[in-house]
């Protein structure tokens, strides 16, 4: 065979592989020239992406403070055991023991679950066990330490920092969390924290916050202030290492900028006693008047307190509440679906949100627009027997059918002949019933449910009132044009006597009846409701004082609309003329809510304020409902059904500077039930005033 070395070599054979070397050759060099001139950015911005990384510093949560300095809300320090994957033992035997050790100290498992697409690990909130929170730590940044429990005790926290030299690699985070010194006292105006929702990720993104990490308001001030108490992350752009290993930083560190410190109108002392006297009057309630099938009377109420001069709030209660502390670290799943599922929803803020029938405490409305509108004058004597027959219409030429409307006192014969100040000191239905719909020649044209919506509107009803709180519900003061469209009916004349002693479709707030008390008592101007005082920089320094907002004033800026048919029952026509409230009319109502209490004959506050050492002003009352609980509960009796009972008050008569609203759900008769309440918290409030100028006065 003759030697393969001496034969001869094909050209074709070369030309083909050195073909095939250069077409290899000029592929790399194509790829190299797109990848390092054509997509240059591109790749640069992705390997800057892995050697770039930008930290995100959290900033301190300001405090939440009430107007005498007491803490609400305030930053505590908590501890989460955290591992640093790339630092613990070489020796797979000591990280067991080191993992076995810890597994007793904070009741986490060694080996538990996995981590993957379906079950993520998230920081504090997964359920892997030890091993695999490590490993997913491992294989992303061994540098970085991950979170292996949150929040614990502080006492085992020190023993796990005891302990940093045996167990190499295992550390104890500290980290701020929120404390709730008044728990449940004040939890419906301060609120609490919680993880970012995912609905909200986007949001929060926007504003600098870590969705995982970050806890943002979900109720109460909380809430409504987050932006001022969340103040500003801090951003850090290093550089790292494959393994996630800080490098150098890239750029100077931008520091975090607190949150602003908040003090609040409430007054702890008075929101306090304003609990206790609500809590006490309902269980005194359902001891003294249980329902025939032993179920409580009530469960729930709301006290509110505001100086109408400026619109602070010096105490909002709304019962059932919750304990906002439970909620400070985290939120339990159990307790926060109990809340949830209660039925008279605690988590709700029933002062601003809750809407119920004002019944009689709407009167003020309805007298303001009849004695502005001259449906009546202070000399004129209405008929106010306990029952009257009025024509219910549909439209103007409907001859209708006679309905029997009832006064509260018609079992003893009504009250008979009075003026208008004894018909709002008495709170006769049946005046008012005259006042609102016309009664015959008697009253001709009554207000008209046109006239009274204009004048319930300027007194703070069916709309927000704008308070700094999450959560406001608007109310309700129907029309015409509202009952088509959501009962698919014609308004009726009946509609309108219900109206005028707010009942019907009327529906309110217990933060809009103690403002319509409110612009009556401030003779006429209406202040913008709040519960913030002023905001305080981290340093101390005031940024924001409070400033009182009047919203109008029902004298001066024209607020009341001109109706081309004030006594119809199609339609509201309104002229586009818009007109004030007389301040001589005021005046008359705040006489008639004083008579309410001075007039010792009929005045529906009088045994109340029997001996009161300070000149008081007020309305009760007594609202019919049947809501789903009404009816659940078999309540709903024709011809009698239960009521809530409501009071609002002011004083001192001359000057005014506070005005307390109280509700009671189902509570009965307002004089009897609310009432006491509003004393008492009068009471306490002049009681510690006095405290105060004492303290103020002495050497």
């Amino acid at each position: 065979m003759d030697d393969l070395r001496t034969l001869p070599l094909e050209k074709w054979r070369l030309t083909v592989t050195a073909a095939v070397m250069a077409l290899v050759l000029l592929a790399f060099v194509i790829r190299l020239f797109s990848l390092q001139v054509l997509q240059h950015d591109r790749w640069l911005a992705r390997a800057n992406e892995n050697r770039v990384e930008e930290l995100n510093i959290p900033a301190p949560r300001g405090a939440i403070y009430d107007r005498r300095g007491v803490v609400l809300a305030r930053n505590v320090a908590a501890y989460n055991l955290v591992i640093t994957p790339a630092y613990l033992p070489d020796d797979p035997g000591k990280v067991d023991e080191i993992f076995r050790d810890l597994s007793r100290l904070v009741d986490v498992p060694v080996s538990h679950g996995v981590v993957d697409k379906e079950h993520p690990y998230v920081p504090c909130r997964s359920d892997q066990g030890i091993r695999q929170i490590v490993n997913f730590g491992e294989t992303f940044a061994p540098y970085r330490p991950v979170k292996i429990k949150c929040d614990i005790d502080r006492d085992v926290a020190l023993m796990i920092r005891e302990r940093a030299t045996d167990w190499p690699g295992v550390d104890v985070e500290v980290v701020p969390a929120r404390e709730y010194p008044t728990g449940y006292i004040t939890a419906n105006v301060v609120g609490f924290l919680g993880p970012v929702p995912k609905a909200l990720v986007d949001y929060y993104k926007k504003q600098g916050l870590m969705p995982n990490r970050d806890k943002v308001g979900y109720a109460g001030v909380e809430l409504s202030h987050q932006e001022e108490l969340a103040g500003k992350n801090g951003l850090r752009v290093v550089e790292v290492d494959v393994a996630g290993h800080i490098r150098r930083d890239l750029k100077p560190p931008q520091a975090p900028q607190p949150g602003a410190n908040l003090r609040l109108t409430i007054d702890t002392r008075l929101q306090e006693a304003a609990y206790q006297i609500l809590v006490n009057q309902i269980k005194s309630l359902n001891t003294r008047y249980p329902l025939p099938d032993g179920e409580p009377r009530t469960r729930s109420g709301v006290v509110i307190a505001m100086n109408p001069r400026t619109g602070e709030i010096l105490a909002m209660v709304s019962y059932p509440t919750y304990d906002n502390n439970r909620m400070a670290r985290f939120i339990p799943a159990d307790y926060y679906q109990q809340l949830a599922a209660d039925p008279e929803k605690p988590l709700l803020n029933h002062a601003i949100s809750g809407e119920y029938a004002p019944g009689s405490t709407f009167k003020l409305a309805t007298g303001t627009g009849a004695l502005n509108e001259h449906v009546v004058t202070l000399d004129k004597i209405i008929d106010a027997p306990g029952i009257i027959y009025l024509t219910e219409k549909y439209y103007a030429n409907d001859p209708g059918k006679a309905v029997k409307f009832y006064d509260h006192n018609y079992e003893q014969g009504g009250f008979g002949k009075i003026d208008f100040l004894h018909c709002i000191a008495y709170s006769s239905n049946v005046c008012f019933y005259k006042l609102g719909g016309g009664y015959r020649n008697e009253i001709n044209p009554g207000l008209g449910i046109c006239r009274l919506g204009t004048y319930a509107r300027a007194l703070g009803y069916g709309d927000r009132l704008g308070i700094d709180l999450p959560g406001e519900a608007k109310g309700l003061i129907p029309s015409p044009r509202w009952k088509r469209i959501y009962k698919g009916e014609n308004w009726s004349t009946g509609d309108t006597y219900l109206a005028s002693v707010g009942q019907g479709y009327v529906l309110a707030t217990p933060l809009q009846v103690l403002m319509s008390a409110a612009t009556i008592a401030n003779n006429g101007r209406q202040m913008q409701p709040t519960v913030l005082y002023e905001t305080v920089d981290a340093e101390g320094k005031v940024v924001k004082p409070f400033q009182p907002h009047v919203r109008w004033d029902i004298t001066k800026d024209p607020r009341i609309e001109v109706y081309s048919n004030p006594a119809g029952i199609g339609s509201c026509k309104p002229t586009g003329e818009l007109k004030t409230v007389d301040p001589w009319v005021v005046k008359q109502i705040q006489r008639g809510m004083h008579m309410a209490v001075t007039d010792r004959t009929h005045g529906t506050l009088s045994r109340i304020f029997e001996d009161f050492h300070i000149g008081v002003a007020g309305k009760t009352g007594t609202a019919e409902y049947c809501d789903n609980r009404a009816q659940k509960r078999h309540l709903c009796i024709r011809g009698n059904w239960p009521t809530h009972g409501w009071t609002v008050a002011y004083a001192p008569y001359e000057d005014p500077e506070i005005v307390v609203v109280a509700f009671i759900y189902n509570g009965g008769e307002g004089a009897v039930t609310a009432g006491p309440v509003v004393r008492r918290v009068l009471d306490v409030y002049f009681t510690l005033k006095t405290l105060k100028d004492t303290n103020e006065t002495s050497p």
